[in-house]
């Protein structure tokens, strides 16, 4: 009681009175934080965990919503933890579907409220002597639970306070004069639901009918693109590259550009057919119909259009490329442009001499070592991966759902293993999850990635003969049954609509299907680009479709440590930060949601423990990749302003040192043994930057040729604010002079008291000439600088 007491003083009369106090009891305000912080979502699956009962009030409820908890209330109904839900049927919002859902758990208890407007949202959690509530702006929606600007105040009082007592009667109140929401009363409620819809979207479709004749513009992303691509060209630059995640628009882009740049010729390479009629109807759209179109492939050759949409196959052909003089295009456009360093693609590059050569790719990181970057002369235009484009709202968020397949059975495993189970027990088993797991819209729209073509027929017949309308589609099929199964699965009708596409390896980029409203992986991942590829086929916007339900079948496989590298895009590279990142599971922006089963964390975890994840193997393609995009050897500075995967004190603490990474993957980069011997000391005793007195000694010394201690003090205090650091210089001075390191083998003097002055021990002012190591002596004096600012 006197821990209440205290924190709820420190909550509400006087924050710096000193209490013993605890978080959890704390009156706070939960907003709809950016990704560093909470969400309401977040919040409401804390408290649920740890409730004894809970109690839900909300005006709407969605299928999104429920859809973002559904493995936590899986949780709930296993644990027998009692909920009563009470929402409403104010303005005909709540979903049927949601509805549905939450009936189906035995351990709920639904209520619909009809008397009167409803517009309350009060979340109420039973722990013990303390109940938790949450009263404030958030509906069970999943834009209200994570980007709406929403303000909730959480309340804990003890189960005897007043206001639990309150609370009590207005929500029994309340909830005996609602309804039962039973099979009957679903039924009437859909059918008033699905009119009030139809109402909804025939003054949508009015609205958009009068606005169907505004010009097209292009959104923020493509127009800060755009700026960068004619900044370049003024530079005199004649190529560039636009790295742009799958779903935002580039092929919309290149079109804007297009139409800026008015070239009088026109070449737009792509490695499939598909892509290129897609990508002309987006231009005809943006530029219309005053330049003429044609499709060069394998089954057209329109060779007179102004602007012509080839296959790379087509034109890397010498008798069809030499139709063409070398500078008959002004304007050259590599889609998908990560395949450019293929020979086909070279054949054309080698061949043509347009004024300005675009790249457009969501991955331009490549597994066997080619430089993209160089192909396009570094000139990296505009960059926004997944995270940045979720965050800016520019694609469909994604519900993600690890799962493992298989069932506890008495607190035991019935089988280790997905594949172990008989081949019906398997289909039974997808069906089951991918029914669970859901998507949003009217009807499924699914593609669903198999390890092999005899796998997906396989899953295809079992589907078909249980009711589902799938096709197989893989590498060989003829271009007419792509595009017949395609528009199939993106029919809103039932009648001859396809449910499900299996596929191997052809949707992984390119394709564009904004209707797919599920995907589901039933192969291993073993490329973390592939992974991302595959997952952005769901991503790209459209109408009714709120999010897109991933479902990933994870077994014992070996690669299953790639998986939170590839969704959160972090460079948790130890065994103990990639389970770190599984366990915490960080906040992906906007309405995103990723949640891993406890079975498919397992399996996830004995991947992580298998798997021999040597530092070097992790660290070389990073590097690699940092060094094509930037076209010179990165250091750590620009691992920090430049890289995005890995944190560059990793390259820091390698082995010797970096200096030592170096000498392993470059071959100019040779020191001798006491050049290595103080880059190890810096490296491993500095470059961390918890404090900045030692850092500060040795930049000053790379300046001027002495250093006194009256101008160390007034640094510290100019340029961190630290005043009276006697002490801690008088620290500093010994550590770099070799006589107060705890790791006595790194204790190497560099530098000397020389009357007053401080300077560089000659051998250290000697070994400074050698311009190699200069540059990493003053590398990594920034680096523990500036992550001693931006950290401590």
């Amino acid at each position: 009681m006197n821990l209440l007491l205290n924190t709820i003083k420190t909550s509400l009369i006087d924050k710096t009175e000193e209490n013993e106090v605890q978080d959890d009891l704390k009156v706070d305000l939960i907003v709809n934080e950016k990704v560093e912080g909470k969400s309401f979502r977040e919040e409401l699956k804390e408290q649920l965990s740890k409730a004894e009962e809970f109690y839900f009030s909300v005006a709407f409820i969605t299928w999104g919503g429920v859809n973002s908890l559904i493995t936590t209330f899986d949780e709930l109904q296993k644990k027998g933890i009692k909920g009563k839900i009470l929402a409403s049927n104010y303005l005909t919002f709540s979903e049927p579907k949601a509805l549905k859902e939450l009936k189906k758990y035995s351990n709920l208890e639904l209520r619909v409220y009809t008397k009167e407007d409803f517009h309350i949202k009060g979340y109420m959690f039973k722990n013990g002597d303390m109940q938790n509530f949450i009263v404030g702006s958030s509906n069970f929606t999943d834009p209200a639970m994570s980007k709406n600007k929403e303000w909730n105040l959480k309340i804990t009082s003890n189960k005897d306070g007043e206001v639990v007592e309150r609370f009590f009667e207005e929500y029994n109140k309340l909830w005996n004069e609602a309804d039962f929401v039973d099979d009957e009363w679903l039924e009437k409620y859909e059918e008033i639901y699905n009119k009030t819809k139809e109402n909804r979207k025939s003054i949508k479709n009015i609205v958009e009918v009068e606005q169907e004749d505004n010009e097209i513009k292009p959104n923020k992303m493509q127009q800060k693109a755009l700026n960068s691509l004619k900044k370049l060209r003024d530079e005199n630059e004649n190529k560039a590259l636009i790295i742009s995640a799958t779903g935002t628009g580039k092929t919309y882009l290149s079109a804007f550009d297009v139409k800026n740049y008015q070239p009088k010729k026109l070449l737009f390479l792509a490695h499939r057919e598909q892509l290129l009629k897609q990508a002309m109807k987006s231009y005809q759209k943006v530029i219309g119909n005053d330049v003429s179109y044609g499709l060069l492939s394998g089954n057209s050759k329109e060779i007179e259009a102004d602007y012509i949409f080839s296959t790379m196959q087509t034109m890397s052909k010498k008798e069809i490329h030499e139709k063409f003089s070398k500078d008959h295009f002004d304007y050259i456009i590599i889609d998908e442009s990560h395949r450019s360093a293929a020979k086909g693609y070279q054949k054309i590059i080698d061949y043509f001499k347009p004024k300005f050569l675009l790249g457009m790719t969501a991955t331009p990181e490549r597994s066997d070592d080619k430089n993209i970057y160089e192909l396009f002369d570094y000139n990296i235009a505009y960059e926004i991966r997944l995270q940045d484009a979720l965050k800016m709202d520019l694609l469909t968020p994604f519900h993600y759902f690890g799962i493992s397949g298989i069932e506890y059975n008495e607190n035991e495993l019935a089988h280790d293993s997905f594949k172990e189970l008989n081949f019906e027990d398997q289909v039974e088993s997808i069906i089951k999850n991918i029914e669970h797991y859901g998507y949003s819209g009217d009807r499924v729209k699914v593609l669903v990635f198999c390890s092999n073509k005899k796998e997906a027929i396989k899953y295809s017949a079992a589907f078909n003969e249980k009711g589902y309308c799938t096709e197989v589609l893989v590498g060989k099929d003829s271009m007419k049954k792509r595009e017949d199964a395609i528009d199939r699965l993106r029919k809103d009708e039932k009648e001859n609509a396809l449910d499900y596409i299996f596929t191997v390896d052809i949707f992984n980029e390119g394709i564009d299907i904004p209707e797919v409203n599920q995907i589901v992986m039933l192969r291993p991942t073993e490329s973390v680009i592939i992974f991302v590829q595959q997952l952005g086929r769901g991503l790209r916007k459209q109408d009714d479709k709120e999010f897109v339900t991933v479902i990933d079948f994870i077994d014992n496989y070996d690669n299953n440590y790639l998986i939170p590298a590839a969704l959160f895009g972090q460079g948790n590279y130890t065994k103990e930060e990639l389970k770190e990142t599984v366990e915490s599971n960080p906040r992906l922006p906007g309405c995103t949601v990723v949640e891993f089963t406890e079975i498919a964390k397992d399996k996830i975890y004995k991947s992580i423990n298998n798997k021999n994840l040597s530092i070097i193997k992790v660290l070389k393609p990073v590097y690699q990749e940092l060094k094509n995009r930037l076209g010179y050897v990165p250091l750590l500075m620009d691992m920090y302003y430049k890289g995005d995967s890995v944190d560059p004190i990793y390259f820091a603490k390698y082995g010797e040192g970096f200096h030592g990474f170096l000498e392993k993957v470059e071959d100019d980069f040779n020191f001798h043994e006491k050049e290595k011997l103080f880059l190890k000391f810096l490296y491993h005793e500095l470059s961390n930057g918890i404090r900045p007195h030692e850092l500060i000694i040795l930049k000053l010394l790379l300046w001027q040729d002495a250093v006194s201690f009256k101008e160390i003090e007034q640094k510290l205090e100019n340029k961190y604010s630290l005043i009276n650091q006697q002490e801690e210089i008088l620290n500093a001075i010994r550590v770099l002079e070799g006589n107060f390191l705890i790791n006595a083998k790194h204790n190497i003097p560099l530098i000397k008291n020389k009357n007053g002055k401080i300077i560089f021990v000659s051998e250290l002012k000697n070994i400074l000439e050698n311009k190699e190591f200069k540059k990493l002596f003053e590398d990594v004096v920034k680096f523990g600088l500036i992550r001693y600012t931006d950290i401590y």
